[in-house]
């Protein structure tokens, strides 16, 4: 009995120390697609929220360089006028004795009136210049508000989203140690295109055709790498159509462009897992898209890809 107890005690130990099993190379991948849904979403607030960001610095810029021009003026303006007082002042005693001492009282009521005009004259663009000088001060104001708040939303985001790059990183580790992580070639050359698409659609595959091969990552907008939106936009750029950056922000934009996926057009956008990710109908049931990280611009059969709206640019 006491031999049995032992062996039963040797073993026990054994049992409630044994390691997790290993995942297998589709339990990872699974894992990994769950997680770059949760950071699609994030990565896409974080684009939408940079190009915001972008163009309010651009906005602030171009509001203080011209409130910078304006005050310059003013300030001459200012100086001029000051000047022009001081001059009079100075020489005041010798223009009043030649006007009041003039024979003629017409010139010297004429000669007050110019030194009188002139004076208001200045005054008055004065005025006007402090009063422009107001407004634009008010409206840099508001523009630097606004890029403040843009600011603070990209900070606020940006710690989500390196929260989402702990955790894809853990990730991609874990495939690279199963050998199913695929780093893709930032030089491809990618593939000729040889689908049933046309006129600007025909521009928007060849170009999504040419970063075949490449790697996906976040926040990429190429040459080397690029994300879902940022692929797509850059194809259809190429195609002559000028397209938001993010995925979500492309749905809206194709609002009165939404077509039947059982209608689909070589060169229509194609979304899924919530509309966190878009890519582009080749036609022939094939679609071509920047999937996640560890993988590679690819196309894939519009059966894998399980789109849930199409836009037609």
């Amino acid at each position: 009995m006491a031999v049995g107890l032992a062996a039963v005690a040797l073993l026990l130990p054994m049992t409630g120390a044994q390691a997790d099993p290993k995942p297998t190379v589709a339990q990872a991948k699974a894992k990994l697609k769950k997680l770059n849904e949760q950071a699609d979403r994030v990565v896409d607030q974080y684009n939408a929220a940079n190009e915001k960001w972008k163009k309010a610095k651009k906005q602030y810029a171009e509001i203080n360089a011209s409130y910078a021009e304006k005050a310059e003026r003013v300030d001459v303006l200012r100086t001029t006028l000051v000047t022009v007082a001081s001059s009079a002042y100075q020489t005041g005693d010798v223009i009043s004795m030649g006007l009041f001492y003039s024979a003629d009282p017409d010139s010297m009521l004429s000669g007050l009136a110019a030194l009188d005009q002139l004076s208001q004259g200045r005054a008055k663009r004065l005025e006007e210049y402090q009063g422009a000088i107001a407004d634009l001060k008010r409206q840099r104001d508001q523009k630097k508000s606004v890029f403040d708040e843009a600011a603070k939303v990209k900070s606020d985001l940006l710690k989500e989203k390196k929260k989402a790059d702990k955790l894809v990183k853990e990730q991609t580790e874990l495939l690279r140690r199963l050998g199913a992580f695929n780093a893709g070639n930032p030089n491809s050359a990618g593939v000729a295109y040889s689908g049933p698409a046309s006129g600007n659609a025909l521009a928007a595959l060849q170009f999504a055709y040419r970063q075949i091969g490449k790697p996906y990552r976040y926040g990429g907008t190429g040459p080397s790498g690029w994300d879902c939106s940022g692929l797509v936009q850059a194809a259809w750029s190429a195609g002559g159509v000028s397209l938001p950056r993010t995925s979500y922000e492309q749905w809206a934009w194709g609002a009165s462009r939404r077509v039947s996926l059982s209608e689909l057009q070589a060169g229509d956008l194609l979304w899924h897992a919530g509309y966190g990710h878009v890519g582009i109908y080749a036609g022939d049931g094939k679609v071509v898209h920047a999937p996640q990280t560890g993988d590679v611009v690819k196309v894939v059969t519009l059966a894998e890809y399980h789109a849930i709206g199409a836009v037609r640019p």
